[in-house]
């Protein structure tokens, strides 16, 4: 699936609902790399307009960006009611410059769907000096708390039935960075927590980019899958809500001075 794949309303309207756990990730960048207050951020690939939401906790203004008319539709929707926001539809790599320049660039689960070079190359031109770049994302693992059923479930039934398709998963490395004129801060892998009862986690499931390509790519018919999940999973959830553990990364990186190189 590529980035035209989430231009979808069915998709853009779900992801307004999935955990805000991106502000997990930015109070660890807050405790990690800096606890300053930005002017002005931008978040590239920003969906339905969560992750702008977690950048806007230490910047006065956000902008969001998403080359998915549909997502920035469901950004703004989310945003309407909160002052420091705009949205635009752009490429990642070609997000156009603002007046003195984005001090801080956040990119939740973007980062498999750019081109890293391009990406780089134009936030070296429209970034302050000594600006950060904030690359994360988190996802669902095959474990929940305390329930080895779920972990039964997750491969011997749903990646069956829906395999994961391909993503370019290359870890970006100091190496990679340093020629746009851009240094690697540091990187790290975490956990993170959250409840579900079993029909938000439905909803949650029909989300991802495994049942994504079943449903818009392959034309499977969206309340055939539903079912599918609602049955396969009601042996899983004994109790009302179940912990599910997300595996998460962040990437910490740094512009350069003008000197670079």
């Amino acid at each position: 699936m590529g980035q035209n794949s989430f231009d979808f309303r069915r998709i853009a309207e779900g992801y307004k609902d999935r955990p805000f756990l991106h502000k997990q990730v930015i109070e660890r960048f807050r405790r990690e790399v800096t606890n300053q207050e930005f002017a002005r951020g931008l978040d590239a690939g920003c969906g339905a307009g969560l992750s702008s939401r977690a950048l806007k906790r230490i910047c006065r203004h956000v902008t969001g960006a998403d080359l998915s008319d549909e997502m920035v539709k469901a950004a703004r929707e989310m945003c309407e009611d909160r002052e420091g926001y705009d949205f635009i539809v752009s490429r990642a790599e070609e997000i156009p410059a603002v007046e003195g320049g984005y001090d801080i660039v956040s990119a939740a689960g973007a980062a498999p769907w750019i081109e890293m070079g391009a990406f780089l190359g134009n936030l070296r031109k429209i970034m302050c000096e000594e600006g950060y770049v904030l690359i994360y994302d988190f996802g669902i693992s095959d474990r929940m708390k305390e329930n080895g059923s779920y972990t039964e479930w997750w491969h011997e039934a749903y990646l069956k039935e829906f395999p994961r398709p391909f993503r370019n998963e290359h870890v970006w490395t100091a190496e990679d960075v340093r020629p746009y004129g851009f240094s690697m801060l540091g990187q790290e892998q975490y956990e993170m927590e959250y409840e579900f009862d079993k029909d938000s986690f439905v909803r949650f499931m029909m989300l991802q980019s495994n049942v994504n390509a079943k449903i818009e790519g392959e034309g499977r018919d969206a309340e055939e899958v539903k079912k599918w999940l609602e049955q396969s999973l009601a042996p899983v959830f004994h109790k009302e809500k179940e912990t599910l553990l997300f595996t998460g990364y962040s990437w910490y990186i740094k512009r350069e001075g003008a000197d670079f190189g």
